[in-house]
């Protein structure tokens, strides 16, 4: 028997679970997944492009990666500059989010058509979005092609966090950017916290 006590739980599954596993085609189905916004640039060109297929790959040295479609046009841009900026936004603006990943930056300013304001990053050219909470500034170390998608293995060069994400500690508190999530063809704000990195292993303080 489980040494954890069943209780309900915020986010738990609607009907109770049968056990029985019904087997599918392997397909994408981890969920969730960020949703974010990747700028770029080649001197006066410069995009956005809404990226699902991202996450972190290793600790030391900071890596990230991005895959894209060789068919998107911020691919060649970042495939020549090998430099890009990871966007986290605030679910306000997931309407403008979707909208970039909807749309061609070979039709339309991306900047300009959802009101976005780029300002200089400090390590890479590709510019960081003023209305992005957290920006990662990435250098792109291997290119891979895999299929439908190619993958930027990229190392994250800086992190860029708007100030109003500071407590008068001087700690970043994620918790303030209202970030969402991308999970099975829809986005999904984070809710409350379930618990702190290693609570399960947590020895309770005993009461005087």
């Amino acid at each position: 028997m489980s040494e954890f006590k069943k209780k309900p739980v915020p986010g738990a599954p609607t009907k109770a679970l049968t056990g029985n596993k019904r087997p599918m085609k392997g397909s994408v189905q981890l969920a969730p997944v960020p949703a974010v916004l990747v700028s770029c640039a080649d001197g006066e060109r410069a995009d956005l492009v809404t990226v699902g297929w991202t996450g972190i790959v290793c600790t030391h040295p900071p890596m990230t990666y991005i895959s894209l479609r060789p068919e998107r046009y911020s691919y060649d841009i970042i495939k020549k500059t090998g430099e890009f900026v990871i966007n986290m936004l605030p679910s306000t603006l997931v309407k403008e989010l979707d909208l970039c990943g909807m749309k061609s930056g070979r039709d339309i300013d991306k900047f300009e058509t959802c009101g976005f304001t780029p300002i200089p990053a400090t390590q890479v050219a590709a510019p960081l979005l003023k209305e992005a909470p957290l920006c990662l500034e990435c250098k792109v170390k291997h290119v891979i092609p895999l299929g439908s998608h190619d993958m930027f293995l990229a190392e994250i060069l800086s992190v860029d966090a708007d100030e109003a994400l500071f407590n008068t500690e001087g700690r970043l508190c994620m918790e303030k950017a209202g970030l969402f999530a991308y999970a099975h063809g829809a986005y999904y704000p984070l809710g409350k916290p379930l618990g702190l990195f290693g609570f399960s292993t947590k020895k309770k303080k005993k009461r005087k």
